[in-house]
């Protein structure tokens, strides 16, 4: 009986176990997104097992699974899909929408990372789908009118320019106002990004709050931005892509409406100056000669183009990235340009157990810069923008021959024409200049980072991180021996003209960062995590540089010894004595912090910091300093009382907390070192003796400035995600202000730099996206973001409450940089000259350049900035468009100051303003009489002070995304291409090129361009 039940059993048994095996089958498929475009890298797991797989390039992938078994999907940045395993099919395909959630879900909190729903602090992230491809040398430049609060403004369109970052308003008057930027965990020490290929990256997270910038101690005051460069993933084939991106620049427009040849000389016909002024009402009428365009002479259509090759993959324990880029960039303005060769690796690796992590960022970067010389300066023969904006039009530029041609001119006028001894040929001087000159930046640009952390136990981890920024810059400036400039400032016996100038610098910065950390989460709805650090950041500057003064032009080659005349100490005088500069420069931080973040049950959170700080800039007594913060959120969205609501995610969050600005004193630590310090420099004494005096009174009390900043937020989406976004409101306090403060006379100085007074920014920021319409064939996004900061000094040293700049104050109650100037009436109809309002608000035709002055409480600090546009994709298509907008700023437009001015006619050329200038029969108008008698008197006035505000469609882009199906049969995966514009149109009163700008007053500044492009990218 037992045998005949055994061998049932048993026969039940292997029933039972050929019954499994024959549901357990092999599951084939392809993972794609919404566009029908296929998805690498999508981890395809079993459900309750280890057992897991990721999709390939072509996103296919293959599993085996029992019939009932659930398969997972997982994709950063879509939604997580579960699908079960029938037995009536092998092949299971799927697609993966995008998730709002986990788009935005990883969140980068300055030594950690967590997610949106458990983050405190406001912080906002652009991916790279914003970022590459576009044409411009600076990332900083992609990201402007994207984040809300960050000013992002360049003022010049010089190839490789740096733009001027501003987060939450000005933070400093004199020190550093730009946040700190961090690249994989290397903090850099100035914004120099033009060497740094944009494609790179993987995400720039703007850090804004005390919560999320405190721990950041004396180097967070501005804000931090952190840089992700992008990695391989782990278990990946070799995945290939190729980008492409070629296009044009070209001048965008103005509205200053110069005058033609033949407006010209009936204007200097009507002054009495001028060639015109020799001609008949009936010559200039007929005439048909020289109508130059400087404009076209002088600027050109600047061609680039940017070719980008990255390869990446992964096996069990590593991964790689690596790419190489060649950019180049041809400027609007002759003979300027920029080219750019990029190297980066990035690896991975990890352990068998998982416990052992490690990762190593490499890039080497180096361009060579062409620039232009003296933007914004009134050097008519070295700054080519005089000549474009102000060339008379009746000038040819064939007479240009060469650099004796010019001045032979110069001396003699030009035939028929004249012009003796004046600046008529003032571009025909620039035209020598920028064919003989030099004016190069070669920089060799390298960042290096290691990383490592082990997991001693499930809950205590310890690390470090090492890393490093090296920037060597190679200067050459040449004048040419046998140009314009060399002959024109020719001394009597200087037989060998030109000289040559060779700079060299370096600066290598070195951050050492370790920490221990312990995560732990209790009775499954406690989680802790405590974390202590120490920092120690080194840096070391060393610079050289010599001129050579006298080249002969036989042997010579700018950048080279042949052709450098020797000095003759016995010679007299002495012209070619050569000059030379060294200059070396030491800094140091270190720091000790810790941070702790707290969470129940997903619901409520709160986190703590607090670090000391050390820099060498200040004297032993006050080496030291502390910052901390708290914060805190509370996630409504998990409470009962929403539960089924239209809301997806509610969070509150508010935080508090102190940084600090150790550079109070320009962007760099190297700046400044020696600030505590009474300094004594060589001079004259009694008698003309030579003795020492003091060159700087030190101040041993100098201190960090300290910025207080309180910030509540509220991040939301509903309507299953469609509407999301986040709202912030801040006010960021600025003390210990470094300034000029008042001091005794007995001193021998009147003031001396300390930390005074205060400054305070309040503002309000949203940003907001609307998917109007989402489907399989067709996405329609629409976003938004916005600021409003109002900026205002609270304090300032001294009785007065003011520090007088000239055209602009600094005062309690206002501004930082508020105008001060006298006001502007418009024109005396009785006589053609100018009105003015004196302090009292009485007319005068002649106001005190210093007493009528008033504050205007208008500054070229923006109110109001943000961003706009939409993204729209019907199946393969897509187009994108992002407008930027800046409202309530002002500047004063000093390049229509010289197209109106009538004191230089016949040199310069002028607006066609002046064609209704004040006259007996023409007294209704805004245009002053060509003889006005009192035109230095608007010198300090706000006559040229003009509304910057301007709204401008940034950049557009549409092209077509190549689906699977099309690239069946061939060795592609994926082809996307597209076009796109940058800078296509804006709106303004400014009337100038660009109403874009750093500077509070703009004079023959290099403008930025528009640029259009056509890009290609290819993966293998």
């Amino acid at each position: 009986m037992k045998s005949k039940f055994t061998w049932i059993f048993t026969l039940l048994l292997a029933f039972f176990i050929q019954s499994s095996f024959a549901q357990e089958k092999t599951i084939t498929g392809v993972v794609t997104e919404t566009t029908g475009m296929p998805l690498p890298g999508v981890g395809v797991k079993v459900l309750g097992t280890t057992q897991g797989t990721q999709s390939d390039m072509d996103g296919r992938y293959t599993i085996k699974a029992s019939v009932g078994q659930k398969l997972v999907f997982e994709f950063i940045g879509m939604k997580t899909q579960t699908v079960t395993v029938n037995a009536s099919t092998s092949v299971m395909s799927v697609t993966l929408a995008d998730d709002v959630e986990t788009i935005d879900d990883v969140v980068i909190e300055a030594f950690r990372n967590t997610t949106r729903a458990k983050s405190n602090v406001a912080s906002t992230t652009v991916t790279s789908k914003t970022i590459e491809g576009r044409p411009n040398a600076s990332f900083m430049q992609t990201l402007q009118a994207q984040i809300p609060g960050l000013n992002i403004t360049t003022g010049s369109g010089q190839p490789g320019s740096n733009s001027t970052v501003i987060l939450r308003g000005y933070g400093s008057i004199n020190g550093n106002v730009e946040p700190l930027y961090v690249i994989d965990g290397v903090p850099l020490n100035v914004d120099n990004f033009r060497s740094i290929n944009p494609s790179d990256i993987e995400s720039v997270s703007v850090l804004k709050d005390a919560g999320a910038t405190s721990v950041y101690g004396n180097r967070g005051a501005n804000g931090v931005i952190i840089v992700k460069t992008k990695k391989g993933a782990y278990e990946s084939p070799l995945q290939v892509k190729f980008t492409s991106v070629s296009g044009f620049s070209t001048l965008q427009d103005n509205d200053y409406r110069k005058m033609d040849s033949r407006q010209y000389l009936g204007l200097e016909k009507a002054y009495g100056q001028g060639y015109g002024s020799t001609l008949t009402d009936e010559q200039i009428a007929n005439y048909n000669g020289v109508n130059t365009n400087w404009y076209d002479e002088l600027m050109k259509t600047g061609v680039s183009t940017s070719q980008v090759l990255s390869l990446s993959s992964g096996s069990k324990n590593l991964s790689s990235f690596t790419s190489l880029g060649y950019f180049e960039q041809e400027g609007v303005v002759d003979y300027t340009d920029l080219k750019r060769f990029n190297f980066r690796n990035n690896l991975n690796g990890k352990s068998d157990n998982n416990r052992f992590n490690y990762s190593t960022t490499t890039t080497i970067n180096y361009s060579v810069r062409n620039e232009a010389s003296a933007l914004g300066a009134g050097s008519i023969n070295i700054n080519p923008i005089i000549g474009a904006n102000n060339g008379v039009p009746y000038v040819d530029p064939n007479l240009y021959t060469n650099g004796a041609g010019v001045f032979d001119l110069f001396n003699n006028g030009i035939p028929g024409i004249g012009g003796a001894g004046s600046f008529l040929t003032s571009p025909l001087m620039l035209l020598d200049r920028m064919s003989t000159a030099t004016l190069r930046t070669n920089e060799l640009k390298m960042i290096a980072s290691a990383q490592g952390s082990y997991k001693i136990t499930d809950d205590l981890s310890v690390g470090t991180t090492i890393g490093a920024d090296y920037t060597q810059a190679v200067g050459l400036n040449v004048q040419d021996p046998n140009s314009f400039n060399s002959l024109l400032f020719q001394d009597p016996g200087e037989d060998y003209l030109g000289f040559q100038t060779e700079s060299y610098a370096h600066e290598f910065t070195v951050n050492v960062n370790a920490f221990l950390t312990y995560a732990k989460t209790f009775a499954e709805k406690h989680t802790v995590e405590a974390s202590v650090f120490t920092e120690y950041y080194k840096g070391h500057l060393k610079s050289f540089s010599y001129t050579q003064n006298g080249l002969d032009s036989k042997v010579f080659e700018p950048g080279n010894g042949a052709g450098f005349i020797p000095h003759n100490p016995s010679s007299n005088p002495q012209f070619y004595v050569p000059i030379g500069r060294s200059g070396k420069g030491t800094a140091g931080l270190f720091s000790y912090f810790g941070t702790v973040d707290y969470d129940y049950d997903s619901k409520y959170g709160l986190s703590g910091s607090i670090r000391r700080d050390a820099s060498y800039r200040f004297s032993e007594t006050n080496r030291w300093g502390t910052y901390w913060s708290v914060s805190g959120r509370w996630n409504l969205d998990q409470e009962a009382f929403l539960e089924g609501s239209t809301f997806n995610m509610l969070k509150l969050r508010a935080s508090y907390g102190t940084t600090g600005n150790q550079n109070i004193i320009g962007q760099s630590i190297f700046t400044g070192p020696n600030l505590s310090r009474t300094l004594f420099a060589s001079g004259t004494g009694y008698g003309n003796t030579p003795s020492y005096v003091v060159g700087q009174l030190g101040n041993a009390d100098l201190k960090w400035e300290t910025i207080e900043q309180a910030n509540i937020g509220l991040d939301f989406a509903l309507i299953n995600n469609r509407l999301r976004g986040t709202f912030d409101v801040y006010r960021k306090t600025t003390n210990d202000l470094y300034q000029s403060s008042p001091i005794s006379a007995v001193n021998a100085t009147y003031t001396i730099s300390a930390n005074n007074g205060s400054m305070r920014n309040s503002g309000v920021e949203a940003l907001v996206s609307y998917d109007l319409v989402s489907n399989k064939d067709f996405t329609f996004t629409l976003n938004f973001n916005g600021s409003y900061n109002k900026n205002e000094i609270t304090d300032i040293p001294g009785t007065t409450g003011f520090v007088d700049n000239g055209l602009t104050i600094n005062a309690e109650g206002g501004p930082l940089s508020q105008y001060y100037l006298i006001r502007y009436a418009g024109v005396n109809p009785a006589n053609g000259n100018l009105l003015f309002l004196d302090a009292n608000g009485g007319l005068t035709e002649n106001p005190n350049q210093d007493t009528d002055r008033v504050r205007s409480g208008k500054s070229p600090i923006p109110v109001y900035q943000g961003g706009f546009g939409f993204d729209a994709k019907y199946k393969g298509f897509f187009l994108t468009t992002q407008f930027s907008y800046v409202a309530d700023i002002w500047r004063i437009d000093y390049d229509l100051e010289g197209l109106q001015d009538p004191t230089d006619i016949g040199v310069f050329n002028k607006s066609t303003d002046l064609l209704n200038a004040w006259t007996p029969d023409n007294t209704n108008t805004n245009i002053p009489s060509l003889f006005l008698t009192n035109k230095g008197a608007d010198a300090n006035s706000n006559r040229y002070l003009t509304d910057a505000s301007y709204l401008r469609l940034r950049y557009i882009s549409f092209g077509y995304d190549f689906s699977p199906k099309m690239l069946e049969g061939t060795f592609l995966s994926r082809v996307r291409a597209y076009a796109q514009v940058e800078n296509l149109v804006t709106w303004s009163k400014w009337r100038g090129w660009d109403a874009e700008s750093p500077r509070g007053s703009d004079q023959y500044q290099y403008p930025t361009p528009r640029i259009f492009s056509l890009g290609l990218e290819i993966e293998l």
